[in-house]
């Protein structure tokens, strides 16, 4: 049975770090070289239209700058699309950190999370706080902010039943946490992940 939260050893974090993903200008950086010398928070989105990852988002956004500062920590958020939507996702979620594509997803699958499904959250758990919204109010609230607002990026978003994940990184090839997607709405709770990186919040 697959173990969600196994701490990527070693070779598999330098093999990942080597791989290559885009900023938002299209241009390419060596994904280990965002925690080189920071402790970083890596956020894996799903698609850059969902929902879902958009509220986590959101909810990361709030985190004050200080009490990141302060903690010597970073939080970057990597999608599976092409790199065009990225700009227009920082503004829809007001995320001011780096956000990178990973189009290829091989950084994603290079760090375990291979699992593709569209199943929301089982009816014998309870949903993360960071879902704030129900699931077809957060469905209309997908299409309207992804196709309809943006119709340029239709086919950019990538693929819609890839799951990401949370991971605690740096600095330099270490990894602290682990926490790959089961499902579509299962990025951990925001306080569990700061908590894990030792950001205090005021």
């Amino acid at each position: 049975m697959k173990d969600f939260k196994a701490i990527p050893d070693e070779r598999t974090i330098a093999e990942a770090a080597d791989l290559e993903i885009f900023d938002v200008n299209g241009d390419r950086i060596k994904f280990g070289s965002i925690f080189e010398k920071e402790k970083t928070i890596v956020v894996f989105i799903r698609h850059f239209f969902c929902g879902s990852c958009q509220l986590f988002v959101e909810h990361l956004a709030a985190v004050p700058k200080e009490a990141l500062e302060k903690a010597g920590t970073q939080i970057v958020v990597i999608g599976c699309g092409e790199y065009n939507p990225i700009a227009s996702y920082a503004e829809t979620t007001k995320f001011t950190g780096p956000i990178y594509a990973d189009p290829s997803v091989k950084v994603y699958h290079a760090l375990g999370m291979d699992v593709e499904n569209l199943k929301a959250t089982p009816a014998n758990q309870q949903r993360r706080s960071y879902l704030t919204v129900g699931g077809l109010s957060n469905a209309l609230m997908s299409i309207w902010r992804g196709p309809i607002k943006n119709p340029s990026l239709i086919g950019k978003q990538g693929n819609i039943s890839q799951l990401g994940g949370d991971f605690i990184f740096g600095p330099g090839n270490t990894c602290s946490l682990a926490s790959r997607m089961q499902h579509t709405e299962d990025h951990m709770e925001v306080a569990d992940l700061l908590q894990a990186a030792g950001v205090v919040l005021p």
